[in-house]
């Protein structure tokens, strides 16, 4: 068995697919995902930065 990787899914994307790659990797829906990322940038801020740092160092998965 392959183990799994997390890797950005721009299918279905909203900006730069990190949502939909952590929700694939996790086996959850992505909205739940979207709303803690919202959660996180409202309170914090940190969601924000964590988003773009994963957009930048996330690799692409291609089909």
């Amino acid at each position: 068995m392959e183990p799994k990787k997390l890797y950005r899914i721009e299918q279905g994307k909203m900006l730069f697919g990190v949502c939909n790659g952590i929700a694939a990797y996790l086996n959850i829906d992505v909205t739940v995902i979207r709303l803690l990322t919202v959660a996180l940038a409202v309170c914090s801020g940190a969601g924000i930065l964590l988003y773009i740092l994963a957009s930048i160092l996330m690799p692409v998965r291609e089909y």
